[in-house]
């Protein structure tokens, strides 16, 4: 049965076998709560800033709801691999979809998405390559080869939910010496721009930030971890959740 009430952050009930209270969201027994934990992954940033996925770069954020196409690098060899795009549609609302790749290793969502942030192989056959989330030549999303999954330190709050930031673990590393990164955590709420909420510096470590008292982060709000390193030749590999 769903708990509608929250006496107490840490458990909840009163009795033998109580549970903490981030246990009881997570088994989704605490009525319009959810947990979410986003991360992500860029294997090479120097000295331009770049966004924690997989792809690198810069990401490119679409401006209308779009159909999206899952195209394997690999052909119609993974033929029949099964996809699940997630995201949100035009009115911010969360929607998800899942494709299979036709006898050329391309299908395409019917659903339209105003933000991609997630993507995963859903069905019981592994891709042989890269998996992308295109739209007009724009990549959204990428599955890299042995990850079925995105890796992407990117989210945007649904409509009708506030998100409380809890917590973000950061982590640059690299071959080179005296070499560091320095990270923002922005968010932009609807018709904004992006503000810094977080900002620091690493070098050959990962930074730990606990908000005892959570950010609140409003609904249709984008989030994202973006970096950018000392030098030319840092190549710091960044890690963000």
């Amino acid at each position: 049965m769903a708990i509608t009430s929250y006496p107490n952050v840490m458990t909840m009930g009163g009795g033998v076998g109580d549970y903490p209270y981030y246990m009881q969201v997570a088994r989704g027994l605490v009525d319009g709560h959810k947990r979410l934990f986003k991360f992500g992954f860029n294997s090479d940033v120097n000295d331009s800033t770049e966004d924690c996925w997989d792809v690198g770069g810069v990401y490119t954020y679409q401006t209308s709801a779009l159909a999206m196409t899952v195209t394997s690098d690999a052909g119609a060899t993974d033929n029949a691999v099964q996809v699940t795009v997630q995201g949100l549609d035009a009115s911010y609302n969360e929607v998800s979809e899942a494709v299979t790749l036709a006898g050329s290793g391309t299908a395409t969502t019917t659903q339209t998405y105003l933000r991609v942030f997630r993507a995963f192989v859903s069905g019981s056959q592994e891709p042989t390559n890269n998996i992308n989330v295109t739209n007009g030549g724009t990549t959204y999303a990428r599955i890299s080869t042995g990850e079925n999954q995105t890796l992407m330190a990117l989210w945007t709050v649904p409509a009708g939910y506030t998100a409380y930031l809890l917590q973000t673990d950061v982590t640059a590393f690299t071959e080179q010496n005296n070499k560091f990164a320095t990270v923002q955590i922005q968010t932009r709420e609807l018709n904004g721009v992006f503000r810094t909420a977080d900002k620091f510096a690493i070098v050959e470590n990962t930074h730990h930030q606990q908000y005892d008292a959570p950010l609140p982060i409003l609904e249709k709000t984008d989030i994202r971890v973006r970096a950018i390193a000392s030098s030319s030749n840092a190549h710091l590999e960044i890690s963000a959740g």
